[in-house]
């Protein structure tokens, strides 16, 4: 669980905030890690469904501000001024936490959704490639969706970042087992099939010397 200290709000220039339409950069910025400290309250409280709420709603937010979002959907309605590069690193940080503990959200449920803790924590990938919390989390829901050649790749990345990790360590033996069992049983489906092609081989040549067909 990601439960990082917000980084720290500036204070918006009078320029910044003189081109807004709306609300303040800032100010939803801060709205947005609020709710996200919010979220991580509940979490350590095991208030996993309110946890969710919260992170989703800081997501939603963010959403709003998030350039690579609005770029989509520019001509509809208010534009808002490009972020400065102290609001961008903010908003980024703040999505990225929230996608890590929605994925450690997810894996505190009774019934796991593993396509979406995978989606969560390769969106954590993509901002932070070397987040041991989202490798290890990707590299889980993998192996549980039975991909174990790429949970292979991704808890051998966490475990080479966190060695002594057990809970690492044992997810990637796991995967190398279940990868040893799919070579094994490739191996005798080419057996059977190659012991398969060479009796009826024999049968053919039995034939032609009876001459029945």
């Amino acid at each position: 669980m990601d439960v990082q200290p917000a980084a720290a709000a500036a204070e918006p220039s009078p320029a910044a905030e003189g081109h807004c339409s709306s609300t303040p950069v800032w100010a939803l910025l801060e709205q947005a890690t609020q709710m996200k400290t919010e979220g991580n309250a509940f979490y350590r409280d095991k208030n996993i469904r309110s946890a969710i709420g919260r992170y989703h709603r800081a997501l939603l937010v963010l959403r709003g501000l998030d350039s690579e979002v609005l770029s989509s959907v520019k001509g509809f309605g208010p534009e808002r001024p490009p972020l400065t590069p102290e609001q961008e690193a903010a908003l980024r940080n703040t999505q990225v936490d929230c996608y890590n503990n929605l994925a450690a959200c997810l894996l505190q449920k009774e019934s796991v959704d593993f396509a979406r803790v995978r989606e969560y924590s390769l969106q954590v990938l993509m901002r932070r490639p070397d987040d041991v919390k989202a490798l290890y989390r990707a590299g889980v829901a993998a192996l549980e969706l039975g991909d174990a050649q790429t949970a292979k790749h991704y808890l051998t990345k966490a475990c080479n970042e966190q060695p002594h990790d057990a809970k690492v360590k044992k997810h990637l033996q796991r995967a190398q087992e279940k990868l040893t069992q799919d070579l094994q049983k490739e191996k005798a489906m080419y057996r059977g099939m190659f012991s398969s092609n060479l009796k009826s081989g024999e049968s053919i040549s039995q034939s032609s010397k009876t001459g029945e067909v």
